[in-house]
């Protein structure tokens, strides 16, 4: 018989963990609980495409959070989450109201709409956040054979602004777009800063108001990969199993992606992973106003802090920081802060910061 696989591996490490960046959660790496829990699946066999153990045990964590009408179906990446999710909302003839801003518009390489063969109406928002009147705006010609119909209202919690829908303003757009015919998708790569913005559970502002698919974040928010489409309400979407196969989001050994969200779900650590990273947030923008030449652009809710600042201060902090330009003609900034980031990497952040604005 072959021995069992031991610990040794040949692999190197190829980076200084010491070096600590802002420009995105996804920079983070695994927590250590994630960890565990992917080595705790990995001995033996377990049957593939989502019939292991570790998935069925999912299902019933998903329950706990979401009701018992809930299906939880793992992919592979938030962008394969939201198109999956999309498709099965939509006939072929569909289209999706959205903001501007939304990532499903801004950051997904057009994959919505060239891969899920979706049209997106998007509205202009002032923070992020969609309401009944601004939806009025593509919520509309239903009977026009010329325009896409308007059959989804897909919203973002957290936005990609970083503020955060109240649980009343989900509300109103939910029963909004209901008594209109549409359903309504949450995208939430970032859900659990919201819950923890909000001190509310995630049910409060998903199936609790009428959300009908939730995309289930948690690359964001400790995993290595993959996240989930979450059917709140099955009476809204059909062949939900297929689409995900056909959208290239089945995961052969899906356990893998499903412990790691049992590692998350099944007591605190989503919450705990988010609280911190939205605490150090509200650091960093404190910081930030207590050094004054910095206009904050929005409020900050979750992890997320969205400045205004001159652009070659800009340009050297980033020498000794990494972050993104938002919008670089007007020298927006963003940082972002995740599960791992200290108050030590947030003070030295606001040194460098207070240094390159006195040069």
């Amino acid at each position: 018989m072959t021995a069992a696989l031991g610990p040794r591996t040949d692999a190197r490490r190829h980076h200084d963990p010491s070096v600590r960046g802002f420009a995105s959660d996804n920079y983070a790496g695994a927590h250590p609980e994630v960890l565990a829990a992917l080595a705790l699946a990995n001995e033996g066999h377990q049957v593939a495409y989502g019939e292991d153990q570790y998935t069925d045990h999912l299902r019933r964590i998903v329950h706990s959070h979401f009701g018992p009408s809930a299906e939880v179906f793992p992919v592979f990446n938030g962008t394969g989450a939201n198109v999956t999710a999309l498709q099965a909302l939509t006939d072929r003839w569909g289209a999706v109201v959205c903001a501007e801003s939304a990532h499903i518009n801004v950051d997904e390489g057009g994959a919505p709409e060239r891969m899920g063969g979706l049209k997106l109406l998007t509205v202009p928002t002032p923070d992020g956040k969609l309401t009944p009147e601004l939806i009025d705006r593509q919520a509309w010609g239903w009977e026009d054979e010329h325009r896409a119909m308007p059959q989804v209202v897909s919203i973002t919690q957290n936005t990609e602004l970083g503020t955060v829908y109240t649980v009343d303003e989900i509300r109103a757009i939910v029963e909004h777009a209901h008594a209109k015919g549409m359903k309504v998708h949450l995208d939430g790569a970032r859900i659990a800063n919201a819950a923890a913005s909000l001190d509310v559970p995630m049910r409060a502002f998903t199936n609790a108001v009428g959300v009908d698919v939730l995309s289930y974040g948690g690359t964001k928010n400790g995993m290595v990969f993959g996240e989930a489409v979450i059917v709140l309400n099955p009476d809204a979407v059909s062949h939900m199993k297929h689409l995900r196969k056909l959208s290239m989001q089945l995961a052969s050994k899906m356990r893998f992606v499903s412990v790691q969200l049992e590692a998350l779900l099944a007591k605190d650590l989503w919450l705990r992973n988010a609280r911190h990273s939205n605490a150090m947030a509200q650091r960093l923008a404190a910081g930030v106003r207590a050094l004054g030449g910095v206009e904050i652009l929005y409020p900050v809710q979750a992890n997320a802090v969205f400045a205004r600042l001159p652009h070659e201060v800009s340009r050297r902090l980033q020498e000794r920081f990494r972050f993104y330009f938002w919008d670089e003609a007007a020298g927006d900034v963003r940082w972002m802060c995740a599960f791992d980031t200290t108050e030590d990497d947030v003070d030295a952040f606001l040194q460098a910061l207070k240094e390159e604005l006195a040069r």
